[in-house]
């Protein structure tokens, strides 16, 4: 059913209080709170509910609290507790009186995430600039320079090694047997975590021929495995559908080789994970997805702006994205760009008009205001790296493909709050000091 609408009825509470009593109407939540538009929010997340049934957590809540989550870089967990705890954050999720409990399932997050695609949630990020266009943080001549880069959302999975997989991947096919009654001849559970162990220990000490040797006995066991249950449940349509996924990826990671390029599993819990290569030397390889990330190119009063975020998957070629994120982020703000900054990895690209794209170390075309403008191509960096340290984007936890898309799109909105926030108290103590108030007495 279709989530109830947050309203305040303006009454008071014999045993509750308040939280317009309590909070501080300064307060950079506060301010914010009163600032945003949740109807544009209700607008688009409401008709994505049933009409009949139990009725759906509040829109403003369900926002809100994500909103929290990756300005402040909590985990689901982390931002119920700090619900509970403070009355801001209570306030801009918009409750009227001071609730000493949650009053939600912290399971409706993830639910919630489900429901929405990132249709909904760009919503988040088109909010959050049209509010710092308002507050005077960007300017609408901001939009018209951008700066395109990409990097890597690492997914959270532990390295993978060939040896390692394999075995977790004889661990997965006997749990799923035990579930569904399959009797093996042998789990092969004890025997290869000696194998694994022998197989560590001999790539660590560089004997590879020996390392190479463990790791053909666990994938020789693996397959045993795997013919063991395709014989026992041979003829049974329940067991053949109910291990289909399961013994799927075991036999693509039987089968899989080290020189393999495509459709290779790095993790059997997240069987969509790419390995890309970004040739650091501290990192040679990652492994998650790729995403596109926008930015102003000159810095704004407010700080430079996240005006377009996206998760890619497949590993494309930097230069074939650059058309459809440049359309999308064209849509998101109403504004079609002039300029655009691209690095060299951008090198044939197909965007037209061809002359709008400069690339990092381009000489023909290039005037002195451009020239540097395409030294400001780098500051995009800074903002990929306080996404990745404070807004969740370096690892995500989130499940598949859709995970990757939602977490990319929030941890955008999410360093847009946070620069909001702190613009918001910028201009409070510009204020303050125009005003000759002391600085106790104005909080």
């Amino acid at each position: 059913m279709k989530p109830r609408k947050t309203k305040r009825t303006g009454q008071d509470d014999l045993f509750r209080t308040r939280l317009s009593d309590i909070v501080n109407p300064r307060h950079g939540l506060v301010r914010l709170a009163d600032l945003i538009d949740w109807g544009f929010f209700e607008e688009a997340i409401e008709p994505l509910y049933a009409d009949v049934g139990r009725p759906g957590v509040a829109v403003r809540f369900m926002a809100g609290l994500h909103i929290l989550k990756h300005v402040y870089g909590l985990s689901d967990e982390e931002v119920c507790e700090r619900w509970v705890e403070s009355p801001y954050f209570q306030y801009f999720t918009g409750e009227e009186h001071f609730a000493h409990d949650l009053l939600h399932d912290r399971s409706n997050m993830s639910n919630w995430r489900k429901r929405v695609s990132e249709e909904e949630l760009a919503r988040l990020i088109q909010e959050s600039l049209r509010i710092a266009h308002k507050s005077g943080a960007i300017r609408l001549s901001d939009l018209k320079r951008v700066t395109v880069d990409t990097t890597v959302q690492p997914k959270a999975i532990a390295f993978p090694t060939d040896a390692k997989l394999i075995y977790c991947a004889i661990q997965m096919l006997g749990r799923e047997a035990k579930r569904l009654g399959i009797k093996l001849r042998q789990s092969y559970v004890r025997v290869g975590k000696l194998a694994l162990i022998k197989a560590q220990r001999y790539a660590h000490a560089k004997q590879f021929k020996r390392h190479r040797r463990e790791v053909k006995v666990l994938r020789t066991r693996l397959g045993r495995v795997i013919r063991d249950i395709s014989r026992k449940m041979e003829g049974n349509e329940a067991l053949e559908t109910a291990m289909a996924e399961a013994l799927s990826l075991a036999v693509r990671v039987r089968f899989q080789t080290p020189r393999q390029k495509r459709h290779k599993v790095y993790a059997l819990h997240a069987p969509e994970v790419e390995c890309i290569g970004k040739g650091k030397a501290h990192k040679p390889y990652e492994f998650g997805c790729k995403v596109s990330v926008a930015t102003t190119n000159r810095r704004s009063p407010g700080g430079q702006f996240v005006t377009h975020i996206k998760a890619l998957h497949g590993r494309p070629y930097d230069g074939h994205t650059l058309s459809g994120v440049i359309c999308e982020m064209a849509k998101w703000t109403g504004v079609e760009p002039e300029r655009i900054y691209v690095d060299k990895g951008y090198r044939g690209h197909g965007y037209r008009p061809k002359t709008h794209v400069f690339r990092s170390g381009q000489k023909r075309g290039v005037t002195p205001q451009i020239k540097r403008e395409i030294k400001r191509r780098a500051a995009v960096e800074p903002v990929i790296g306080h996404m990745k340290e404070d807004g969740r984007l370096g690892r995500n936890f989130l499940k598949g493909h859709h995970g990757d898309k939602i977490n990319a799109i929030l941890a955008g909105a999410g360093h847009n709050f946070r620069l909001l926030l702190r613009w918001l108290e910028f201009l409070r103590l510009l204020l303050v000091s125009l005003m000759g108030v002391p600085q106790h007495k104005a909080t």
